[in-house]
């Protein structure tokens, strides 16, 4: 007979995140949560699964050295989770065509992404940047969604 531990429940996700990331803010000095919390409300909103929800809250984990990939893989997370969070983890040194081709490929990334980039690109975020940096993030969100087919 079996012990396998009980997945995690959404709301363990949304903890563990939040703590991961405790400390973390984004580049217009917020506490980075409030952008996760964003993503996945928008990955509810825009009809995803609990999965594709709690992916979302996982989303920068690794990519910003809240979470290993070590971690990810023993996590008790359903294996279609683990394969989300790691088709939007962007690669040290990785091109955007790379990246954006995994999330297409990987059923489910791309509407996790749709709602970051939706979050990342909201006007009152980017106005509190400075105009160089606005230009700079503008103008990759644009090529993202380019490759991405959301354009």
């Amino acid at each position: 007979m079996s012990h396998a531990k009980p997945m995690m429940t959404l709301g363990e996700v949304e903890t563990l995140a939040r703590a991961a990331h405790e400390g973390q803010t984004d580049k217009a000095g917020r506490p980075y949560a409030e952008h996760l919390a964003a993503v996945a409300e928008g990955v509810r909103a825009r009809g995803g699964t609990e999965d594709q929800i709690k992916a979302a809250w996982l989303h920068d984990a690794i990519e910003d050295d809240a979470l290993s990939v070590r971690w990810l893989e023993s996590a008790q997370l359903p294996q279609s989770v683990k394969e989300l969070v790691i088709a939007m983890t962007k690669r040290p040194g990785e091109t955007l065509e790379s990246y954006t081709r995994r999330i297409l490929a990987t059923e489910g990334a791309l509407l996790i992404k749709e709602s970051d980039l939706a979050h990342n690109a909201d006007p009152a975020r980017l106005a509190v940047l400075d105009e160089p940096t606005r230009t700079r993030l503008k103008a990759k969100y644009t090529e993202v969604r380019r490759l991405l087919g959301l354009a």
